[in-house]
This record gives structure tokens, sequence and C-alpha cells, in this order.
């Protein structure tokens, strides 16, 4: 596919957001702001809900291609979770529909398939296809969406690569991140990768770098044409020397989700 020019990115002013709007151009996108705040120093930015259908239409109205990260990105109540992040991808799908854009790369989240026992020792690398068991109402919102991007490939077309993502920080923060670590720099060559990737319908693929302790399969997003460069070991001593290593009988290291599925989640996770 051709590489799309002019990229709405939703969620612009949140922290994956703010971290994109810095390294996607450098792949030779326009971006197109847009989030429920303004963006300090970015004054076209469209400031508007996820609620407000007109704007979305007009936000959507000649782009190549949505980024889609906005929305809630940890646990909530259950009725802001329906507001911001199922109803709100919705309208997001319908407008992209209704203006005729063909290509979303959706910010889906491990949280997904939370409660999935997380690998030890040797293993397998959890595939793609292992069931969905979300672990929080923020994690259902993520089997919504993908289930959403579904019925939208199936109905209308619209091309959708899901994204997984682990954690997308700068550097790991909890030994836990080491596995689901994704660096900055290596987001930006994945989205790249899912908004260029020769696909039809809806393809899922979990998102992180390279690391050394990697807890699942990148097989499909390597099929996209994505190639990590970064590893999470160059932070592990410190965080292992800090916090110890996993204990499998911690509900908070047991799974996938890791605190997540604790209840209630304890956080940092």
């Amino acid at each position: 596919m051709p590489a799309p020019r002019t990229i709405l990115l939703t969620g612009a002013a949140g922290g994956l957001g703010t971290l994109m709007r810095g390294l996607l151009p450098s792949y030779g996108y326009e971006l197109r702001l847009l989030d429920m705040l303004p963006i300090e120093g970015e004054p076209d930015a469209i400031t508007a809900d996820l609620a407000d259908t007109e704007a979305l239409r007009e936000a959507v109205r000649g782009v190549d291609a949505i980024v889609h990260l906005a929305g809630i990105s940890l646990e909530s109540t259950f009725d802001k979770i329906l507001k911001a992040n199922i109803e709100g991808t919705y309208n997001l799908y319908e407008a992209a529909r209704a203006e005729g854009v063909r290509r979303i790369v959706f910010a889906s989240s491990n949280h997904a398939v939370g409660y999935t026992p997380r690998p030890q020792g040797d293993d397998p690398l959890i595939p793609l296809d292992t069931p969905r068991r979300p672990d929080t109402f923020y994690g259902l919102s993520k089997c919504f969406g993908e289930d959403l991007a579904q019925l939208y490939a199936d109905r209308h077309g619209t091309q959708t690569v899901s994204i997984r993502i682990g954690s997308c920080f700068p550097a790991p923060t909890t030994v836990r991140m080491l596995s689901v670590w994704m660096s900055p720099a290596d987001c930006a060559r994945l989205l790249h990768a899912a908004l260029t990737a020769d696909v039809t319908g809806h393809t899922v693929v979990y998102g992180s770098s390279a690391n050394t302790r990697l807890w699942w399969d990148l097989a499909p997003a390597r099929a996209l044409g994505y190639e990590p460069q970064d590893d999470s070991e160059v932070f592990a001593a410190k965080l292992v020397a800090e916090q110890g290593e996993l204990n499998p009988d911690d509900p908070a290291h047991a799974n996938l989700g890791g605190a997540f599925c604790t209840e209630p989640p304890i956080w940092p996770y």
C-alpha cells in the first residue's frame, strides 16, 4: 500500500500521542491532531470529544488514514469506559466510514488477553489466537474495539490493524514491563508498518520491542514489515535489583495483565 500522506492522530495530547507526534513525521506523514484537551504549541489541533460526531466527521474528512489512540488508558468505571472507549470508538469508525477513510490503526491492548497466564521457563510464547480474557473494563473495551474493527471490515471494507500494545514509555519502570515494553521508536516503526502494509480486512498483532524476556509472538507484526530495534534487557539489572524477579505466586505477577488482574487493580502496573 502506498504510504498515506495525511494521518488523523486521535488522543494526540496523551502520553503515547505526544511521543508519536514527535516521531511519525519523520516517516513523511502530515499529522492532523485531535484530542479533547488543547495541545500546547499546536494551534491547528482539533479540540473535540469523541462524543461529538459532527466534529469527528470534520476531523476525518480528507485524511488518508487514522491512528486511533484516544480514550481512557487505565481502568475506570464502566460508565466512563463505555462513553470514551466503546461509544467513542464506534463514533470514530462511523465517521471514517461516512467519509471514506479505509485504513485505521487501532490501539488495542495486551489487557484484552490479560488473564492469560504469563509464560514461565520454557513455555512457548503467547500466540495471537489465544482466547481473549480481558482483565478490566478497560481490557473489555479493547475486545469491543477489535470486534468493531472486524465488523466494519466485513460490512464496509474498512482495513484495520489492531495493535495489542504492551507498555510504551521511554524506559520500562517495572520488572513486568521488561517483557511487554515497546520503545517509542519501535512504536513508531510498528505504526508505520501498520499504515503501509498490504492488508485487507482486520489484522491483530502484538506490539512490543524485541525484548529478551518477551512473552508473546511478534511474528504477525513482523509479517507487516515491522522490524523492532530495541530490547528492554538494558534496563533489567537495575529493575531486578530494586524490585526482584517476578513471583508466580503473586496475583500481580501470575498473568499477562499483571496488576490489572488484581481486585482492585494495583498501580503502578
